[in-house]
């Protein structure tokens, strides 16, 4: 435990990690291989939800709750790439700027980079060097839902799926597919108008889905009145508590490590192919018809 602290306080130590890692800089490999080890006692908690529910407000307030409950609690938020400077557009460090300098409090943002599903490419590793060095809760704040940011899953032990009053018709259009990985649903600005009816239309939609050992809660929350926050952390810890006693965890994250490999062996695959000689030609002949894309590929693959 004397350790974790002394490294979670070296905050530039972790910022230099993170920054290799993210951007895949000489030694990355080496300190995700050197800290994987201490991974695994951190728990991550997914924060996704449509663009303007208050995503960041609630990461904000949920994590002040942690803290006050003695938990050291990191914030990887994943904001828009700026197309000019391939910086993150909404910078989360300054709306939660009030936190930023807490000693039990980390917070970094990313950008997707283009990456499609929400995520930064790099959100993994960022993750894996937070928990190594000290982290109770992660918590990772998508940019946003959309049709194939679904990728939260692959990481969190817990997605926290935020809607807002007002959606109306919007939840019935919404995919089932990302209904389908949030095990707590908040509503958020709850002392809105039409925050009940939300809250009804939510839970009729979720009656729809195919049935699960776990049924979601809905909770009401208000991240800028700070109520409903505790009822809110009850129903994340419950879900953790569900998932420990019936071995749900272990799978869950059984399955998350299958898939970090996997994206590693894909970004491997790539680059030794596009870096193979025979790359560009294959190409060029896939483009005047000479090849098509199964026999180029099978090509590459041969050694």
């Amino acid at each position: 435990m004397a350790d974790n602290v002394k490294v979670w306080q070296d905050r530039r130590k972790i910022a230099q990690m993170i920054t290799t890692v993210e951007n895949a800089l000489p030694g990355h490999e080496e300190i995700l291989q050197d800290i994987y080890k201490k991974t695994g006692q951190a728990y991550i908690i997914g924060i996704t939800g449509p663009p303007g529910a208050g995503k960041s407000s609630l990461t904000d307030a949920l994590s002040r709750v942690y803290i006050d409950m003695g938990k050291r609690v990191g914030v990887i938020a994943i904001d828009p790439t700026s197309p000019f400077s391939g910086g993150s557009i909404l910078g989360d460090r300054i709306r939660m700027n009030e936190l930023s300098t807490h000693p039990q409090m980390f917070i970094r943002s990313m950008g997707t980079r283009g990456q499609l599903g929400g995520l930064s490419a790099a959100t993994h590793s960022a993750v894996m060097v937070l928990d190594a060095c000290g982290a109770d809760i992660l918590f990772i704040e998508t940019v946003g839902v959309g049709q194939s940011e679904v990728e939260i899953v692959k990481l969190a032990d817990t997605v926290l799926m935020v809607m807002v009053p007002g959606l109306g018709d919007d939840i019935q259009t919404m995919k089932a597919g990302i209904m389908e990985i949030g095990d707590v649903f908040a509503i958020n600005k709850s002392d809105l108008p039409g925050a009940d009816r939300t809250k009804i239309e939510l839970e009729a939609m979720l009656s729809f889905l195919p049935p699960k050992e776990w049924r979601p809660p809905v909770r009401m929350v208000s991240a800028t009145e700070k109520e409903g926050l505790k009822e809110l952390v009850e129903a994340i810890d419950e879900h953790r508590t569900f998932q420990e006693k019936n071995k749900r965890l272990e799978e869950r994250r059984k399955r998350n490590v299958q898939e970090a490999l996997l994206a590693i062996l894909r970004d491997k695959m790539v680059a030794r192919v596009t870096s193979d000689d025979r790359y560009k030609r294959l190409l060029e002949e896939m483009v005047k018809k000479e090849i098509d894309p199964y026999e180029a590929a099978r090509q590459l693959m041969q050694k």
